[in-house]
């Protein structure tokens, strides 16, 4: 793709970006679900060849939940999972499989893609989706707060152009 000083495409507005974010956070769930089930069979072969034992618990969830060594290195594992799945698709096309379906892409806003970096400091402010309310209020320009902190900017793909590999 050639990069281009402004984007040939307007930029989406707010009822496409929540529709594309509920779309993700669906898959967002899913892959921490995952993630989840991943580390609970990690953990219950770690119990399984007594690495540690249940902690005098009886069931493993229990010992997980109520144990905070083995709760915060499980939460942030499946954390690291769906912030991993936003960041490899933003930065390798610019657009999740929700963005994909609504016709969305995010970039920068000179066109080009974002880099790792970008996309990792595009995390926290897209957040539960709250920053993309910003776009309400700024419906010249329609950029969220992620938008504003990244010089990035979420853009409406034709047809034609949003066909192709992810």
């Amino acid at each position: 793709m050639s990069l281009v000083k402004n984007s040939p495409f307007p930029r989406a507005g707010f009822r496409r970006r929540m529709a594309s974010w509920l779309y993700d956070l669906l898959l967002a769930i899913a892959v921490y679900m995952t993630a989840g089930a991943a580390s609970f069979l990690i953990i219950s072969l770690l119990v399984h060849f007594t690495v540690f034992d249940l902690q005098g618990y009886e069931h493993l969830s229990d010992t997980i939940t109520n144990t905070y060594w083995l709760l915060l290195p499980n939460e942030l594992w499946k954390l690291g999972w769906v912030a991993f799945f936003f960041v490899w698709f933003w930065s390798k096309s610019g657009q999740t499989l929700g963005m994909k379906a609504w016709r969305l892409k995010v970039q920068n806003q000179d066109g080009s893609l974002m880099t790792k970096t970008t996309a990792m400091k595009r995390l926290l402010p897209t957040l539960l989706g709250l920053g993309n309310f910003a776009v309400l209020v700024d419906r010249k320009n329609k950029l969220s707060i992620q938008d504003r902190l990244t010089d990035t900017e979420v853009v409406l793909l034709t047809l034609e152009a949003n066909r192709g590999r992810l």
